[in-house]
């Protein structure tokens, strides 16, 4: 089968699956190059609401195919980060769904995620230490975020894998689910992100990854939504509120 990324849009989320399944999910360059316009597509859809990031199988993913390593690292890496960026910055919510490997490259991938559930069992790991290669800066302070100084250069020294557990612990993690859950989990958890509102959670995006100078367009984007009078109203009214605002195309 030949590797790529698949992708599905259901009851407003978007699944991308990584398929490699010859070795592990491993992301060929083909693949890294293909994420960025993808996720751009998914990020204009006003169908979409929040997207899942998994791998198929077993597997969520081993990381970077290290063949494609041999020829240019340079090239490979910034592909890797070209696509990891690109995840961040999706404007929606973003959810990494974790089983079996979840390694270099893939712990990129999964870090990149606002959220990250695992299945009882994964293994995560940053493992550039054992090839000699240097992770990027933007990728070392993302880690260092999830998981703070100490846990970021256990993992970066080592290049040991970490369990479930550990990185629940850690951070790296943000539930952990028992053997056969996690489908069912994160479903029930994307519907309860859909049913919310868009603009509080563009705008609580943006504030945590650090954009904090944007309280007045935020301010003025509620006050031309509808939705914070909708929630108001629905609370009093008991019922479910109904969210319109959607996140415009080329978001902010």
């Amino acid at each position: 089968m030949e590797p790529q990324l698949l992708y599905s849009v259901t009851d407003s989320v978007a699944t991308v699956v990584i398929r490699h399944p010859e070795k592990r999910n491993a992301m060929t360059a083909a693949m890294w190059r293909s994420l960025p316009p993808l996720l751009e597509r998914l990020a204009g859809d006003p169908a979409v609401r929040a997207l899942v990031l998994t791998g198929e199988g077993g597997t969520f993913c081993a990381g970077a195919d290290i063949s494609t390593l041999r020829g240019s690292p340079e090239e490979a890496q910034r592909l890797a980060v070209a696509a990891e960026e690109a995840l961040a910055a999706f404007p929606k919510p973003t959810l990494a769904a974790v089983r079996g490997h979840c390694v270099g490259g893939g712990s990129q991938l999964a870090a990149a995620c606002d959220l990250r559930f695992a299945e009882e069992g994964a293994l995560f790991g940053v493992t550039p230490a054992k090839l000699g290669i240097v992770y990027p800066a933007s990728s070392t302070r993302r880690l260092v975020s999830l998981v703070g100084p100490a846990t970021a250069k256990y993992l970066l020294f080592s290049g040991e894998l970490i369990d479930a557990e550990r990185a629940l612990r850690t951070g790296l993690a943000d539930e952990v689910l028992p053997e056969g859950e996690l489908g069912k989990r994160v479903a029930e958890f994307t519907r309860i992100l859909v049913s919310r509102s868009q603009l509080t959670q563009a705008a609580a995006k943006e504030f945590a990854n650090g954009r904090t100078d944007r309280d007045a367009h935020w301010a003025a984007r509620a006050r031309e939504s509808g939705d914070t009078a909708e929630g108001v109203a629905a609370f009093l009214e008991r019922r479910q509120p109904r969210f319109d605002w959607s996140v415009p195309r080329g978001c902010p």
